[in-house]
């Protein structure tokens, strides 16, 4: 994880603080949490500690239900968006057929001591 996002995912904020910065209540920030829509940190006195990632989702949601939508909407926006970040990973971690193919054509050529195409080979000097 960057440092950017893990500055930004450390729970630090008590619920206070977190009212005044998105003007909601501590209801409905429970709420939203006992909705599944923010997951905030527990201190060793089991206090709700957020981050600023929380309060970046929480003036989401806010938005969100201005616009109209409702809480099943919200939690499906919400979960296309994490089924969209997984697909993305789950693609960015997998190798074509292709890429299988050159990787082992580029190996075999290698072991052969063959020249890969595209590649430069090291120089052999030859003694006169």
């Amino acid at each position: 994880m960057r440092e950017k996002e893990l500055r930004r995912s450390l729970a630090v904020l008590p619920i206070g603080t977190v009212m005044k910065l998105t003007s909601l209540t501590a209801r409905q920030i429970r709420y939203y949490e006992s909705q599944e829509l923010i997951f905030p940190k527990r201190s060793d006195g089991n206090r709700r500690l957020y981050s600023l990632a929380d309060i970046d989702r929480l003036l989401e949601i806010k938005d969100y239900l201005d616009d109209g939508l409702n809480m099943a909407g919200i939690r499906k926006v919400y979960d296309q968006k994490k089924l969209e970040r997984e697909r993305q990973k789950d693609q960015s971690h997998q190798l074509t057929d292709d890429d299988v193919r050159k990787i082992l054509h580029d190996e075999f050529l290698r072991a052969g001591g063959l020249q890969i195409p595209g590649s430069q080979q090291p120089s052999v000097q030859k003694p006169f």
